[in-house]
Parts: structure tokens; sequence; C-alpha cells
């Protein structure tokens, strides 16, 4: 597939995909007679999956760290799955403060209307005349 394909098959931008390849965090792609990028099913599983740790908040110095250790060996397994272990921790509190954020929320809408009639009382007591 070429760069226009993959870009419009996982929703990214051709730059972005090019960065990550600068980074080398998809690996090397291949190019055809004329220079074009051609990207395979290897090409293809790393962009998905490079693109699911971003959307999971992966930075990419912590996504460079874990495709690095990829491609050393298969020794570096624990460490990789620490990573992730890490950073699915990292998304589980952030999950707890917008689900806290969510709540609250929800107690503002369902008691808006309450809020609204004490601050009218308020006002009449404030302005009321002396």
């Amino acid at each position: 597939m070429t760069i226009n394909e993959i870009s419009k098959k996982f929703g990214l931008s051709k730059d972005t995909l090019r960065y990550w390849e600068k980074q080398k965090l998809i690996p090397t792609v291949k190019r055809d007679e004329n220079g074009y990028r051609v990207y395979d099913t290897k090409e293809q599983n790393w962009i998905f999956y490079i693109m699911v740790l971003r959307n999971a908040g992966m930075s990419i110095k912590k996504l460079k760290e874990f495709v690095d250790l990829y491609m050393e060996n298969n020794s570096t397994a624990e460490r990789r799955k620490q990573l992730l272990i890490k950073q699915r921790n990292q998304l589980d509190e952030e999950i707890k403060n917008i689900k806290k954020t969510v709540n609250y929320l929800d107690y503002k809408i369902d008691h808006f209307d309450d809020q609204l009639l004490s601050f009218e009382k308020e006002k009449l007591a404030y302005d009321k005349q002396i």
C-alpha cells in the first residue's frame, strides 16, 4: 500500500507516518522503483500498534524505548511488558479522574435548578430594601 492509502486507512496524516518512520517507530519501509514507500502487512501492524499506544497516551520517547527493546531480542520481553503495564495504569488513573469529573458534572446538572433558586433567594435577600 502507498502512503496515501495507509494515511486514509488509519486516519493518520502522511506527515505523522513520515515522522514515525524517521523516529524509527516503524521498521524500515520498503520503497518501490520510483522511491515511493510501500507498506506491507508488517508495517501496517506496526502502524496500528503505535497508533493504539499513542491513543493510550504513550509518549514518543517511551514508544521509541519500547520499539528499541523489541528490536533487540526476546530477552527484553519483560521490560516491554512493564512499559505496557505502566501505560495501562496511567490510563486507568486518567479514566478514574474523568469519571470523577463526569460525576461532579452530573451532580451540578441534576441540581442546577436548585442552585438557581438558591441564587435568586440570595439575590432577593441582598436586594431587599432596608
